[in-house]
């Protein structure tokens, strides 16, 4: 997981890339928890809070313009 400093440092273009990204792998996570396929089940929780701060750091971005 990264630092929220290293998220926020990061352009709103390169935000949004990681966040398709990550929408992609929760996605495919939850296919493979539901197939029962899936071996960190952890991971499913990290996706949704790295999409968190990303989101928070965009919002912020926003704001400050």
């Amino acid at each position: 997981m990264e630092k929220f400093k290293n998220i926020a440092a990061k352009s709103e273009q390169e935000l949004q890339e990681m966040e398709v990204q990550l929408k992609k792998e929760a996605l495919n996570l939850r296919f493979q928890q539901a197939a029962g396929s899936l071996k960190n089940t952890a991971r499913r929780r990290q996706v949704r809070r790295e999409i968190a701060k990303i989101k928070t750091a965009v919002a912020q971005k926003k704001a400050a313009k």
